[in-house]
């Protein structure tokens, strides 16, 4: 049985891009072991040309970011908590890529707060990756030294990495 929110995606997204004037398949996919639903919508790149493509992400993902955004809001408005599911929009490896660019940022930035002790402010990102680099520091061990907020209004809001506090004895 296909999963009705996983079809209510595809078709969403398929028929945004026709109106797009951009013909293309979507794959889908749920990823393993995810608590909540959450699904993969993948726009197939092989009909479309490299314009298309680097339209489609825009500059520093901002359109995939925004197409992303309406598809979670456009398609849980007015669901029942049942039929609701978070949606990753990909094209060409896209979020992958910049998942491994944001490990490195956080890397980055982890070994600054620990050699100087001191917060360090990263560049403005939207809230989707500031999520991500905030579930970076907080699931993986070898960042319990250290803990993240968000500071700045958007759209220049930025992630601020700092040595975590001591638990008081």
């Amino acid at each position: 049985m296909i999963d009705q929110r996983l079809d209510r995606g595809k078709q969403w997204l398929e028929q945004l891009l026709s109106l797009s004037g951009i013909a293309t398949a979507v794959d889908t996919q749920q990823p393993d072991g995810a608590s909540a639903p959450n699904y993969w919508l993948t726009i197939d790149p092989t009909p479309l040309t490299p314009a298309q493509s680097e339209l489609l992400i825009g500059t520093e993902g901002a359109t995939i970011d925004a197409i992303q955004y309406l598809a979670n809001a456009s398609l849980n408005i007015n669901q029942e908590a049942d039929l609701q599911a978070g949606y990753t929009i990909e094209l060409n490896g896209y979020r992958q890529q910049r998942a491994i660019a944001l490990k490195a940022i956080a890397d980055d930035a982890a070994t600054q707060v620990r050699a100087n002790g001191t917060e360090v402010v990263l560049q403005p990102m939207s809230s989707a990756e500031r999520r991500q680099m905030h579930t970076f520091f907080d699931s993986d061990p070898s960042y319990s030294d250290l803990s993240t907020y968000s500071r700045g209004q958007e759209p220049d809001r930025c992630l601020v990495v700092k040595l975590a506090q001591a638990p008081e004895a």
